[in-house]
């Protein structure tokens, strides 16, 4: 059954195994808990900045074969420009067995081998031209995936409830450029206002609203092909064209034949 047990220490008393076992336990059992629904992926954070010649991975946390890392401090890694793409990868190492611990370690790689192992994740990617200057600022929507001199984050998994989704930051780029086009679309409305307030918008909500809106349905599809499908979301609603399929009020209709 449930049950709620709190450490009482008091001057005089034995302290016992039990005691400190549940401070031990406690914090990560209820983590464990908290994220039990979610998929692998990156579950906070861990957003990638360019400063000064260097990736700076941003503090958060990840699930991996079930087991949830914490990285409480940022890291910075150096990058070259080789004009070949490479993928900034976090590796996860197999146990190892301490004096006190049993560690789980992880360390980043960067990779011009695109597979990715069952013991790596990524975090983004780039293409940096020799005498260019990587960048991680877009001023438009589509820009995420430009080619060449970029940072690219939109292969990389978050963890969902049931199936992986996309970087909350990818549906805030695309929520606030939606309704700065002022659509009045109701369907455009909902989504975007899920983009800008929600932790993470569900990979199956992007892909019901992605097929209604551009009227072919619930399709699956892979990150890249989603930012594109929003891409051209965008660019209808830029230009006032009606969604492929709208929700019209009951009534009686009219048919004129000429």
């Amino acid at each position: 059954m449930f049950s709620h047990l709190s450490p009482q220490f008091h001057k005089g008393r034995i302290l016992k195994r039990e005691m400190l076992e549940n401070l031990r336990d406690y914090p990560r059992h209820l983590a464990e808990l908290h994220f039990l629904a979610y998929t692998d992926g990156i579950i906070s954070g861990m957003d990638v900045a360019v400063e000064d010649g260097q990736l700076v991975v941003g503090r958060g946390i990840i699930k991996h074969q079930g087991r949830i890392y914490l990285l409480d401090r940022e890291e910075r890694l150096p990058y070259e420009a080789t004009g070949k793409e490479t993928m900034l990868k976090i590796r996860f190492d197999e146990q190892t067995t301490l004096t006190d611990f049993l560690a789980y370690e992880t360390h980043y790689v960067l990779d011009t081998n695109m597979d990715i192992g069952t013991d790596e994740r990524e975090l983004g990617r780039f293409k940096l031209k020799e005498g260019a200057k990587l960048r991680s600022d877009y001023p438009y929507f589509l820009d995420l995936t430009t080619e060449y001199n970029t940072w690219n984050f939109t292969n990389v998994e978050y963890a969902g409830q049931q199936y992986p989704t996309l970087a909350p930051a990818i549906l805030r780029y695309f929520s606030h450029e939606l309704l700065k086009t002022k659509t009045t679309n109701a369907f455009d409305l909902a989504f975007a206002t899920q983009g800008i307030n929600a932790e993470r918008v569900e990979r199956d909500l992007i892909l019901h609203y992605i097929g209604t809106r551009l009227g072919f349905g619930y399709r699956a599809s892979s990150n890249p092909q989603i930012v594109s499908y929003l891409g051209r979301i965008l660019e209808e609603a830029k230009s006032g064209d009606k969604p492929k399929q709208e929700w019209r009020a009951s009534g009686r209709q009219r048919v004129i034949v000429d």
